[in-house]
C-alpha cells in the first residue's frame, strides 16, 4: 500500500532538492503535484485542497525563505500535516472501569470482522489480557464455525448459541459468561451488513444497548477506496463507533482511505491488518504511517518487530558468533527464519530509512524469492557442509546446484559471500577491540 503515492512524493521532494534555493512559483508547482499524487492516491478531494493549503500557508512564510534549506523545511511542514491528517495521539484502546471491557465489531460483509476479532484478541493476550469471544454472527452459517477454529487457535474461549436465533440474547449471555470467568476483554463479532439494511442496523443498535461496550470498532476493506469512508460515516451516525481498523493493507491499494476517514469521520484508526496471520494486526501510528508514506522508513517499527521476533538468547549466541567470524551457512539459515518471523523481506526493507528511496526496480529484485534460492542451496548441502563450506568441492557444489536447481556459479557467488560476511565480522571485530585497548590505556 502507498508504494505509488510513496514514489510520486519522494520524485516530488527530490526535484526541490536539486533546485537549491526555492521561489515562492517553485513550492505552489511542487505543492500542484502534490495534490494530484494524493488524488491519484484515492485521497477525498476536500481533504487533499485543505492539506496543501494548510502546507502552503507555512511554507510561504519568512522562517522557510530564509533558511539555508528551504527544501528541508518545506518537507518537514508536509510530514507535520500528514501527521495531523493521520492522527498524532498515541494509538491505545478504552478500558472499563470495571471488567470486562466489551469491544463491538462491526462493518460490512467481506471486511474481515471475524478474522479481525480474533486477531485483535491475539494481540491483547500478548498484552497480558484474558480474552474471550462472542459469536453473534448469526446470518453466515460458517461465521460461528470460523470463530471457534480461530479461537482455538489462539487459545481464547469462544461463547457461542448454535441453536440461537437472536444475537442480543447470545451477546448477553456471553458478557455473563465473561464475568464469571474474569475475563479482562469480552470481543463481539458481529453479522456483516449493508449500512442501508435498516433490520440489520437495528439490531446492531440493540446489541449496543444492551451491553454498553467501551470500544465499538468499524473494521473497513482498505481496497474499497473512498467507499469506506462513506460507510464510516454511515455506522457512525447509526452506532456512535469510536475508532476503525483498517484490513487489507499489505494488498495492491491505492490507501486514499486511510489519509481521509480521520479528517472526514473525526474517529481514529485504532489498528491495521497487514497480512492473512492471527499476528498480523498493528497498532496504527499516525506519525510513523507518515513517515512510511514520504519513504523516510520506521525505525521504531523495525526496532518493536525484531523484538518480538527474536528471544534473548537467540540475540547473545548471534552476537557471540558475530564477534568470532564463526558464521556458518546454519547461521544464515537462521537469520532467514528470524527475518521471516518479522514479515516478508520487502516489507521488512520498507521500515529501513532510506531504502524506500531506491529504484522500484532493485527493491522488486531483493524480495522473497531470492531469499529462497539461497534458503534451496544451503537445505541442498549436508549439515557438515554447512557448518563447514571449505570441504565444498567442485563434485559438491555440482551436487548442490542440482540439488537447488540452481547453477555452480551461483553456488560459488553464495560461497564468496559467507566469506566476505566472515571477514567483515573479524575486521570489526579487531577494530572494536583496538578502540578498546586504547581507552584503556588513555585511562592508565
Amino acid at each position: 500500500m502507498f508504494e505509488a503515492l510513496t514514489e510520486k512524493l519522494t520524485g516530488i521532494f527530490g526535484r526541490l532538492r536539486r533546485k537549491g534555493r526555492l521561489t515562492e512559483a517553485d513550492v505552489d508547482e511542487a505543492l500542484r503535484e502534490v495534490r494530484i499524487a494524493l488524488l491519484e492516491a484515492d485521497v477525498n478531494l476536500q481533504v487533499a485542497r485543505e492539506f496543501v493549503r494548510l502546507v502552503r500557508e507555512q511554507a510561504v512564510g519568512q522562517e522557510v525563505w530564509q533558511s539555508l534549506t528551504p527544501d528541508q523545511m518545506i518537507i518537514k511542514i508536509v510530514h507535520e500535516e500528514a501527521v495531523r491528517l493521520l492522527g498524532d495521539e498515541p494509538p491505545k484502546l478504552n478500558w472499563s472501569p470495571s471488567p470486562p471491557t466489551v469491544v463491538l465489531m462491526c462493518g460490512l460483509q467481506g471486511s474481515g470482522k471475524t478474522t479481525t476479532a480474533a486477531k485483535l484478541a491475539a494481540w491483547l493476550q500478548k498484552q497480558g489480557k484474558k480474552t474471550m469471544l462472542a459469536a453473534c454472527d448469526l446470518q453466515r452459517p460458517a461465521a460461528i464455525h470460523q470463530l471457534q477454529v480461530l479461537g482455538e487457535q489462539i487459545g481464547a474461549p469462544v461463547h457461542a448459541e448454535l441453536d440461537s436465533k437472536d444475537p442480543v440474547k447470545v451477546a448477553k449471555d456471553a458478557l455473563a459468561q465473561a464475568k464469571h470467568h474474569f475475563s479482562d476483554v469480552l470481543i463481539i463479532d458481529t453479522a456483516g451488513r449493508l449500512q442501508i439494511d435498516e433490520e440489520l442496523m437495528e439490531q446492531i443498535r440493540r446489541i449496543r444497548s444492551a451491553l454498553d461496550p467501551t470500544e465499538v470498532l468499524f473494521v473497513a476493506d482498505a481496497t474499497t477506496g473512498q467507499e469506506a469512508v462513506n460507510v464510516a460515516m454511515a455506522f457512525d451516525e447509526a452506532l456512535g463507533i469510536t475508532g476503525l481498523v483498517f484490513t487489507k493493507l499489505d494488498g495492491d491499494t491505492r490507501g486514499g482511505a486511510v489519509l481521509s476517514v480521520k479528517a472526514v469521520t473525526g474517529r481514529p484508526i485504532r489498528f491495521v491488518g497487514i497480512g492473512e496471520k492471527i499476528d498480523a494486526l498493528e497498532p496504527f501510528h499516525g506519525d510513523r504511517m507518515a513517515q512510511r508514506i514520504l519513504g523516510f522508513g520506521d525505525v521504531m517499527s523495525l526496532i518493536e518487530k525484531a523484538t518480538e521476533a527474536v528471544e534473548p538468547d537467540e540475540a547473545r549466541s548471534l552476537a557471540e558468533k558475530l564477534k568470532s567470524g564463526a558464521f556458518t551457512f546454519e547461521d544464515m539459515l537462521h537469520q532467514f527464519k528470524l527475518v521471516r518471523r518479522m514479515g516478508s523481506l520487502k516489507s521488512v526493507l520498507k521500515l529501513i530509512p532510506g531504502i524506500g528511496r531506491l529504484p522500484k526496480e532493485l527493491l522488486d529484485q531483493v524480495g522473497d524469492a531470492s531469499i529462497n534460492r539461497v534458503e534451496a542451496m544451503i537445505l541442498s548441502m549436508t549439515p557438515l557442509e554447512r557448518r563447514n563450506p571449505d570441504i565444498l568441492s567442485a563434485s559438491r557444489k555440482r551436487r548442490v546446484a542440482a540439488g537447488s536447481g540452481t547453477s555452480v556459479q551461483e553456488v560459488n557467488r553464495l560461497i564468496r559471500q559467507l566469506g566476505e560476511m566472515r571477514k567483515q565480522m573479524k575486521s570489526f571485530t579487531r577494530l572494536a577491540a583496538s578502540g578498546r585497548l586504547k581507552r584503556a590505556s588513555r585511562r592508565r
